[in-house]
């Protein structure tokens, strides 16, 4: 069987810097280490943390020692509110924001104060997204669907829309709610803050898939730009298969086919993506 690869799959620019940071402060520091929600959405890594003292919380009223934590925000970001809390608060935290969810922080924060309504293209119960709409002083939408895209609609009709996307959508599904909404009449801003590492991590997979009799996706279960990855994938490739680790190898027929498709999203981490590739080509 012939075992291809996807050249960009695993962590991305973002990820590495988040999880390097944890890694860096359960090293030696004097303070325990905490972050805001799980550093990333994969089990492997954040049971490894785990096993070295690192504790995710899912709010700050959950850090019991906050004057001996320091907190670290991971790529996925923040609300506004939740930075100025942890400086009232006097909380030590390193902020691993990914620098292109920082300029989307922006962007939004600039047009909300000059009047624009703000579109967020993504899952509304995505941490990235929930952490975007923190910075849009209140004038925040949420549209995932074409369905939600034609039910859109605002109070005043003349209000300028700025829109953005959360960093891993489907760059394809973002460009038809934008034309959707633009057909409504609205004076829209589109700003694409896909980033270039997700469109080319997608673009790639969709190739791969289009010329494998199989494909392997491999990301946590739940992981939002992993599970996009495989809906890419499967619209390409019908033996498309969502696994974690090589465990799940154990029930795809892999011997039945020629040619297999690897790639993997922005949370895998490359030890699990090799033993995945080497019992593959065992």
């Amino acid at each position: 069987m012939k075992v291809e690869m996807a050249e960009s799959a695993g962590f991305c620019f973002g990820v590495k810097r988040a999880v390097d940071t944890v890694y860096r402060l359960s090293e030696g520091g004097e303070n325990k280490v905490c972050t805001l929600g799980p550093i990333i959405h994969n089990e492997q890594v954040v049971a490894d943390l785990e096993a070295r003292g690192v504790r995710a919380a899912d709010r700050l009223e959950d850090i019991s020692d906050k004057k001996n934590t320091t907190l670290v925000i991971r790529s996925h970001g923040v609300a506004k509110q939740v930075i100025e809390e942890l400086k009232r608060q006097g909380i030590s935290y390193e902020d691993a924001t990914c620098p292109f969810v920082k300029k989307i922080h922006e962007t939004v924060s600039v047009h909300s104060q000059n009047g624009y309504a703000i579109v967020i293209i993504g899952s509304a119960s995505h941490p990235e997204v929930q952490g975007i709409l923190g910075w849009t002083e209140g004038s925040g939408h949420v549209i995932e669907t074409p369905e939600e895209a034609e039910a859109f609609t605002l109070e005043n009709p003349a209000q300028k829309i700025c829109v953005v996307a959360q960093t891993t959508f489907n760059y394809k599904k973002f460009q038809e709610l934008v034309e959707i909404l633009s057909k409504k009449g609205y004076d829209i801003l589109a700003v694409n803050t896909i980033c270039n590492a997700t469109s080319t991590r997608q673009k790639e997979a969709e190739e791969l898939a289009g010329r494998s009799e199989a494909m392997l996706v491999i990301g946590g279960r739940h992981s939002s730009n992993s599970r996009k990855l495989y809906e890419i994938c499967k619209n390409q490739c019908e033996n498309t298969f969502f696994i974690q680790t090589a465990y799940d190898l154990r029930d795809i027929p892999l011997d039945s086919f020629a040619s297999l498709g690897i790639t993997a999203g922005a949370s895998t981490p490359n030890n699990i993506i090799q033993e995945v590739r080497k019992a593959c080509q065992s």
